[in-house]
């Protein structure tokens, strides 16, 4: 009786294995071909979106590419939107997503890969304003409006940064450096990231002079939350890629500070 108790509670954990195996992404990628990646379009050098033939570029569209490869299967990118970047992971419309902020907010609804690289917040401004921004703190007034997107964690950031002063908080597909560029935001604030390629585009724009950037904070990939065999194949291959040097060259070729 004893042995086939046993024999019985390892026919479940087997099958349980088996069943968690079969319900697992890296399955269903494989077998249907396709690496689905929620991608925004928006977010300069790291994924943008060509809006006359919808073709992606950046470091995320070479990464997961890359995966792709790797895998043996078609990369399909599809377009998601900041505020539903985490809700498109949890329903099933993606596998992964590109590059996304590590928080504790998403870590309660989504799973996260190891982190591949790491950013800071940085503010934003017009040239023409110099001389009366000067660091974080100048940037803390009640006249003074900061702009940031829906959905990013720069939308909690403002709010803590710049207590006494106006949010303007858009939604995508606006951005929040074009409030400061059209005058209707007095400075914005993003990662240093695109703040740098930002500065490069717009002659008009600069970086606040700020002794140092806030909020230093990991950069990882979005999956299912319980996933865990998906986790594990992209960590590994994460692991792996960055061992061969991969991500140090991709940040040399789309000049993203590490």
């Amino acid at each position: 009786m004893k042995f086939l108790k046993i024999a019985a509670a390892v026919a479940v954990l087997a099958a349980g294995t088996v069943q968690a195996h079969a319900q697992s992404a890296l399955n269903d990628i494989l077998s249907s071909g396709v690496l689905k990646v929620g991608t925004t379009g928006d977010w300069n050098p790291m994924t943008v979106r060509d809006i006359a033939t919808n073709a992606y570029k950046g470091f995320d569209i070479d990464v997961m590419t890359a995966m792709a490869t790797d895998l043996g299967v078609t990369v399909e990118f599809v377009p998601t939107d900041w505020k539903t970047l985490v809700a498109g992971v949890t329903s099933g419309q993606y596998h992964i997503t590109g590059s996304a902020s590590i928080s504790a907010a998403r870590a309660k609804a989504a799973g996260f890969s190891d982190s591949y690289f790491s950013l800071v917040t940085v503010p934003l401004t017009l040239k023409e304003n110099a001389a009366r921004f000067t660091g974080w703190e100048s940037l803390n007034a009640a006249d003074v409006s900061v702009a940031a997107t829906l959905g990013t964690t720069q939308e909690s950031q403002v709010k803590q940064y710049f207590p006494n002063a106006t949010h303007r908080i858009v939604e995508a597909p606006a951005r929040d450096f074009q409030e400061v560029l059209a005058g209707r935001a007095d400075a914005s604030i993003t990662s240093n990231v695109e703040a740098n390629m930002l500065v490069a585009q717009y002659d008009q724009l600069m970086i606040v002079p700020v002794d140092a950037g806030r909020s230093p904070t990991p950069v990882a990939m979005l999956m299912p939350q319980a996933d865990q065999v998906w986790i594990n194949y992209v960590n590994t291959w994460i692991a792996l890629k960055a061992e061969q040097g991969f991500f140090d060259e991709l940040a040399v070729k789309w000049q993203v500070a590490k």
